[in-house]
């Protein structure tokens, strides 16, 4: 079912239990009992899909090269299973518009959020050197690169392919760094 599922999203749907139920070639009920909702399946996919990232962790001390390794297994996978990712987005903002819209009822909110951990692990080196403040900043930048959303905007609006994405995102994630490391903060100005 997993598989059914993976394959469905990588064609761009965003599957229903009962449409992977009908593409594994099992029965609703057995689809439901594995998944009990939409954004279960959904999210049993993105951790099939985060694969490597999930398992990633730093073999240094160096916050540069934590983050270049960080990138460097991230980035390829977010392109290979990059239509899963978009099918997650989606249901995450159709989510987001039901709620505010009060119409989400009893579906089980989709939760997003993986990123956080691994963020705050590959820039704790600077713990003792940065403040909190700096830190929590620098992990929070980070997220806005780490992830589909910067594929959208990278690919959908300037029409970049992978190799240009994935450069321009070690290009920001360097300058976040940088900003912490020489104590700037966005107008160039020391702390």
């Amino acid at each position: 079912m997993l598989e059914a599922a993976i394959g469905l999203m990588q064609d761009g749907q965003n599957p229903s239990v009962s449409d992977v139920a009908e593409a594994a070639g099992v029965s609703r009920a057995t689809s439901y009992r594995y998944f009990p909702s939409q954004a279960a399946l959904v999210d049993a996919v993105i951790d099939v899909a985060l694969g490597p990232i999930l398992d990633w962790s730093p073999h240094s001390t160096d916050v540069n090269e934590r983050v270049a390794n960080l990138m460097e297994v991230s980035l390829q996978r977010i392109g290979e299973f990059e239509a899963t990712f978009r099918a997650a987005l989606k249901l995450s903002l159709d989510q987001w518009a039901k709620r505010r819209a009060g119409t989400l009822g009893t579906e089980v909110p989709f939760n997003r959020g993986h990123r956080v951990g691994l963020l705050q692990n590959v820039v704790a080196p600077l713990r003792g050197t940065a403040s909190e403040q700096d830190l929590d900043r620098l992990a929070k930048g980070l997220s806005l690169i780490f992830g589909i959303e910067a594929f959208v905007v990278l690919k959908d609006i300037w029409k970049m392919e992978q190799d240009d994405v994935e450069q321009t995102i070690n290009w920001i994630a360097q300058a976040l760094i940088s900003a912490v490391v020489n104590k700037e903060d966005t107008t160039g100005r020391e702390h």
